[in-house]
């Protein structure tokens, strides 16, 4: 972590007996969801928010695609521009809020602000996952703040806590359910309903977009994996290291196994320091006990949940999505950085080395493996010598009938490697009794 940097300069037109009462101009990004979440919240008590930090912030420019769409009061029209360049080098335009998503322009426009000297608070998790060390970098260089707390989770606050709070805490492993889309497709599915009927459903309430496979394939979750990891172990972690599987292969059989067994199916993102210093991070969907915190998150919620050798176990709950909570992390970050910007300095920015990535083959947990197999004599004796030669020893098993003459067997293992369990999937495939393999699911230790 890179130390505080003073900064000469003070706010423009404000002296330091003025600090109490001239605003922080903000220049914003980006005013969709999430934008005009937050255009609304800055308009709506201003005198409040003054009385609680002892600050004014002014919306002074609003970057958009089309300046003729009608934004409501809270954004007036003369704020409006298609230029977000021109919002960035403004001189009235103190702190840039970065809204926008993607990799270009953003990337770029941030750049631009903070080599201006001046404060960015952004929500682009594709970004700080994949480009972090460049942004950090230019931001340590010019000494000032770049804040992602809405990166992650919405608006439960992760992001601070794993920065400072828990900053000298040897934190062993951080899992948590970190897509909100997902999420409440899974909580429809455990009630019954299809794959696709829950996906209507939450494309129906705007939880999942047109083309759902940013969240529903992983890709949304492992960009927050990746930040996650990075901060919760010191050591760099970005998108592509974080091994992926998404949800659309489930099935109603897998829920109906794992209520009988006492799990749910969540999709987690998990990150874990290893006693050996190699971190891994990965998303996939997992069974949970039914008794764990992380069982009970259901709906567009999201969760966190936070392992460390001094504090034990820690839980952070709340809404990971939708434009008022992801709103109020991006206004506490705004806050933290016109602070700040007020005092001259800036705060800790992470400046972590590359990881060494622990292979996901190595990675080792209990599973769930179910098999469409012929219903014949011998069939489970075949199939049981296929995980035994595999080093994969079987922990439960159960058998019932399905349609067209087959049998389904659904196995819980042991503790497994996924390289061994691969392995005997690989075998299974080639067994004449074995007409199909019905799902794998990874069981949380």
């Amino acid at each position: 972590m890179a130390g505080s940097r003073r900064r000469s300069s003070t706010l423009a037109g404000m002296t330091p007996e003025g600090h109490a009462s001239a605003p922080v101009r903000v220049g914003l990004l980006g005013c969709g969801n999430v934008g005009g979440a937050l255009a609304e919240v800055l308009a709506e008590d201003p005198e409040g928010l003054f009385a609680r930090t002892g600050l004014r912030l002014e919306l002074t420019r609003v970057a958009v695609r089309n300046t003729a769409k009608a934004r409501g009061p809270s954004v007036p029209e003369h704020l409006l521009t298609s230029d977000a360049a021109a919002v960035v080098t403004a001189d009235d335009v103190d702190v840039v809020v970065e809204l926008i998503g993607g990799i270009e322009p953003a990337r770029s426009l941030i750049l631009d602000a903070l080599k201006a000297g001046k404060p960015v608070v952004t929500g682009n998790k594709e970004l700080v996952a994949d480009l972090g060390d460049e942004l950090f970098q230019a931001a340590a260089a010019a000494g000032v703040d770049l804040l992602f707390e809405a990166a992650v989770a919405g608006g439960i606050p992760i992001v601070r806590p794993l920065r400072e709070s828990l900053a000298g805490e040897r934190l062993t492993r951080v899992m948590g359910i970190v897509n909100g889309t997902t999420n409440y497709i899974l909580t429809k599915m455990e009630a019954g309903e299809s794959y696709g009927e829950a996906l209507a459903e939450a494309q129906s309430l705007g939880y999942a977009e047109r083309d759902p496979t940013a969240d529903v394939e992983g890709f949304d979750a492992s960009a927050k994996a990746a930040i996650i990891a990075t901060l919760a172990f010191g050591q760099k972690v970005v998108g592509g290291d974080v091994a992926r599987e998404g949800i659309s292969g489930l099935t109603p059989a897998d829920f109906a196994f794992a209520r009988r067994m006492g799990f749910v199916v969540k999709l987690l993102a998990v990150a874990e320091c290893h006693g050996d210093g190699s971190v891994s991070a990965r998303v996939h969907p997992s069974l949970v006990a039914a008794d764990h915190p992380l069982a009970s998150v259901r709906d567009s919620f999201n969760a966190v949940f936070v392992e460390g050798e001094a504090v034990g176990q820690l839980m952070f709950f709340g809404r990971g999505a939708g434009g008022r909570p992801t709103a109020s992390a991006v206004l506490g970050d705004l806050l933290d950085a016109a602070h700040s910007l007020r005092g001259g300095a800036c705060g800790r920015l992470p400046q972590p080395g590359r990881a060494r990535i622990r292979p996901f083959e190595d990675l080792a947990s209990p599973y769930y493996v179910s098999l469409l197999v012929r219903d014949q004599p011998g069939v489970l004796a075949t199939v049981a010598g296929a995980f035994g030669r595999n080093g994969v020893s079987i922990r439960s098993m159960e058998q019932e009938g399905a349609p067209g003459g087959d049998a389904r067997i659904d196995f819980i293992t042991h503790t497994a490697t996924e390289r061994d369990v691969q392995a005997t999937l690989t075998e299974l495939r080639e067994l004449e009794v074995v007409d199909a393999i019905g799902g794998l699911i990874r069981v949380v230790a």
